[in-house]
């Protein structure tokens, strides 16, 4: 469907100075493939997609569409772009208009289509994205998850080919990010090709067929979800996609800020999509603070959660430890914490001894 060779697209800045975003994308995109692009920030995911859709038209190379160069002088950059939609981090809703008004505004516009019959499709899509009972709604009254939604209906209104998704969830709260990962996921089971800037890793192994992993400018890596994640062929790329978000803490005696703590820990949890362990990352912290490891201040707290194998762990870290501080614990306190986690895991440390509760 696509064929991208020797992309490139640079800045100019106010001084002179050049900055090259793309430098050397090559690549083929086939009908009903999801490929998400993945990526540390700076490295052009956005960019690529803009370039795609000509809204940030490339500075050398070419992108061909369907046998036709894109880039070639004349080509109509209206018909890109409705065989080429987009959906964007912010919504850019109209205001003034209604839900269904938003959804069918293009199609009336531009295809000319009767009102009727738009409506018709516009209640269609709504329907496909859970918002019918909001069709008459106007966007100020919708959530952030919701407005999304509307996009993605709007987009799909036009009929387009390809469906290019910018960070799509990450202008939402957390609570929110759920639902318009479902509606793209059915998107990719009714067979629509796709391209997806996220840093969601799980929903990107999910849901792709390909994933594109950039960096520098250029595809790193190019391969299926089960490749990059489980044996990619290089280390950046492995180093990328095994990373762990982690939050830590230095507590140095029984007068220790522990709401503090417990309000970053929920914090954390609500930011990582794990908010359901919360409450059990803080009954386990109280309870082996308070009645396992009272003696061994200071002491390191750290929670843990990988995106990939979504693990979540709390460690309990002691310097100068030589053995592990559940040894001289009360027994029934320490069954008590083994009930409350998968797993406890107690190992020593270069500097001391960790005790590790798998949540």
């Amino acid at each position: 469907m696509i064929t991208i060779s020797h992309l490139t697209k640079s800045f100019t800045d106010p001084d002179g100075s050049v900055l090259q975003v793309l430098k050397d994308v090559n690549c083929v995109i086939n009908p009903g493939e999801v490929i998400t692009v993945i990526g540390p920030s700076g490295s052009g995911k956005s960019t690529l997609l803009k370039a795609l859709n000509l809204l940030d038209p490339p500075t050398g190379g070419s992108i061909i569409f369907d046998g036709e160069d894109i880039l070639a002088k004349g080509y109509p950059v209206h018909k890109m772009r409705q065989r080429v939609g987009m959906v964007f981090q912010d919504f850019n809703l109209f205001g003034h208009m209604t839900v269904l008004e938003n959804v069918i505004y293009a199609p009336c516009k531009i295809k000319k289509m009767d009102i009727a019959q738009a409506r018709e499709m516009g209640l269609t899509l709504l329907r496909k994205v859970g918002l019918m009972e909001k069709a008459d709604a106007y966007p100020s009254s919708l959530s952030g998850g919701q407005k999304q939604r509307v996009a993605i209906a709007r987009c799909l209104a036009m009929e387009p080919e390809v469906i290019l998704f910018d960070e799509p969830t990450s202008s939402l709260d957390p609570t929110m990010v759920g639902e318009v990962l479902s509606v793209i996921r059915h998107l990719a089971k009714d067979g629509m090709t796709m391209l997806i800037v996220t840093h969601e890793m799980k929903f990107a192994r999910d849901v792709s067929t390909r994933i594109f992993y950039m960096q520098d400018g250029v595809i790193y890596e190019d391969g299926t979800p089960e490749q990059i994640f489980e044996t990619p062929r290089r280390s950046a790329t492995k180093a990328f996609v095994q990373r762990i978000r982690k939050a830590v803490f230095e507590v140095g005696s029984h007068d220790f800020d522990f709401l503090n703590m417990e309000s970053h820990i929920r914090q954390f949890c609500i930011k990582y999509n794990i908010a359901e362990k919360s409450d059990n990352a803080l009954v386990l912290c109280k309870k082996v603070v308070r009645n396992i490891m009272s003696d061994y201040f200071p002491m390191t707290i750290r929670i843990t959660h990988s995106e990939l194998s979504e693990v979540t762990a709390l460690d309990f870290m002691v310097e100068n430890l030589d053995k592990s501080p559940l040894e001289g614990a009360d027994p029934a306190r320490v069954e008590e914490i083994r009930s409350l986690c998968h797993k406890i895991i107690e190992e020593p440390t270069s500097r001391g001894f960790r005790v590790k509760l798998l949540i």
